[in-house]
């Protein structure tokens, strides 16, 4: 490839990178104003003065818009798990990369999503308020993390040496991981949304585990 012909390709990418973040941030916009069932993909489309056809192009349908901020924190919790040092015991593991994930999850200026100043904590905010009035985007939630879980059970198989055909330990531990996430979102809500109150509640929550479920990881060279 030319140096022309990469800064061409280069280019492109950052234009459909710049839509996508367009159409994301028009439909939370949206959501926000007029909530999440009310809101149409065309709505979503016009506000970036794009067609209906190309929000195709980005997105499946309007939950995925609504989905991206967790898919995108699943998939760096997915990402940081399997970098974990091999002799952690699991939910240790899962613990310390959920931690590690919410740290690292910021915006280009430095706001992390705990951080009420930045726009990623009003998103998280507006999703969890989404998610309590929309069954259809609760549902098409419990669809994407039972996607992004089959790869966590993977990572905490291969971490334990198992075989997750034949032994229920690494689908309980990434099912209790999901759960103690849940239970500190719930506990969050409750507690008005403050910044501190959610980390606070994954620590107990994933405390709570380790002293029941903390399956060790396989000896060396097992």
């Amino acid at each position: 490839m030319t140096v022309q012909a990469a800064a061409t390709v280069g280019l492109r990418e950052r234009k459909k990178e710049r839509t996508r973040q367009a159409l994301i941030d028009a439909a939370f916009e949206l959501f926000q104003r007029n909530g999440f069932d009310a809101t149409t993909v065309e709505e979503i489309a016009a506000a970036v003065e794009v067609s209906p056809r190309t929000f195709f192009r980005y997105f499946a349908s309007k939950e995925d818009v609504a989905l991206t901020l967790q898919d995108d924190w699943k998939s760096a919790i997915i990402a940081e798990l399997a970098e974990r040092p091999a002799d952690e015991p699991v939910i240790t593991a899962i613990r310390r990369a959920v931690s590690t994930a919410m740290q690292a999850f910021q915006e280009d200026d430095g706001h992390s999503v705990l951080d009420d100043e930045g726009l990623l904590a009003q998103r998280f905010a507006c999703f969890n308020e989404l998610m309590s009035s929309s069954p259809a985007l609760f549902a098409a939630s419990l669809e994407h993390t039972t996607a992004k879980v089959d790869d966590i059970v993977g990572i905490i198989a291969r971490r334990m040496g198992t075989d997750p055909a034949a032994d229920l330990r690494p689908h309980l531990a990434a099912a209790a991981g999901v759960c103690a996430v849940r239970a500190a979102l719930e506990t969050w809500k409750r507690a008005g949304g403050g910044p501190e109150s959610f980390p606070e509640g994954l620590d107990k929550a994933f405390g709570l585990l380790e002293g029941s479920l903390n399956y060790p990881a396989a000896p060396p060279g097992a």
